[in-house]
């Protein structure tokens, strides 16, 4: 079964819509570049409205390993999803302080990009076409993957059935593909939602 993850929720709504459509994560951005970015005591709050079985995944840049082990260990976070520079030696001490799943970014242009996803020690690894581009990538790069994935970059209602299909991803992850005007949007993601698990039933 493809698990879903929808990124970059950051209003009681946005909670509010996952907790009715239960996805299998949710995603709380603490890049500050990033226009998705949420505070640290915002996200707690956020947190708190989740349903419990719903992960919350948090998203950082190159972020101090302690910073991020702390979110962990308080429970503002599930699971740390990694975009920057992190190497194994940052992937092996936030284990270590924090001992919780950690997602691996790459951005995929080659096979080479390929290869060095299905060598990291990250519990899972994220396949993407950039930070936050909203664009797909080439998918025949990634079809002899040999590791659980998240599928990311330029998913949204129109291609993801082709993506379960084709790919069968561990798990689907969508941003700007469930917003309108920069903001999330309940019906996108309802429909997002009902696209993974139509193909699900199939």
């Amino acid at each position: 079964m493809t698990k879903i993850k929808l990124c970059g929720l950051s209003r009681p709504c946005d909670i509010e819509a996952a907790n009715a459509l239960r996805p299998e994560y949710i995603g709380f951005v603490f890049a500050q570049k990033s226009k998705r970015y949420v505070e640290v005591n915002v996200a707690a709050q956020l947190k708190r409205m989740l349903l419990p079985d719903i992960r919350a995944v948090g998203v950082f840049v190159d972020a101090p390993c302690e910073e991020v082990a702390d979110l962990l260990r308080q429970n503002i976070i599930d699971v740390a999803q990694l975009h920057g520079h992190e190497d194994e030696a940052y992937i092996r001490k936030l284990r270590t302080l924090a001992g919780r799943p950690i997602i691996k970014a790459f951005r995929v242009q080659s096979q080479q990009d390929m290869e060095a996803a299905n060598a990291c020690s990250a519990d899972y690894v994220l396949l993407d076409s950039g930070a936050g581009t909203g664009t797909t990538f080439d998918w025949n790069i990634i079809k002899n993957m040999r590791r659980l994935y998240f599928l990311a970059g330029g998913l949204e209602i129109g291609n993801v059935k082709t993506a379960v299909n084709t790919l069968h991803p561990f798990a689907v992850d969508v941003s700007s593909g469930i917003e309108t005007d920069g903001v999330k949007d309940k019906t996108k993601m309802a429909a997002f939602v009902a696209a993974v698990r139509k193909e699900e039933r199939l």
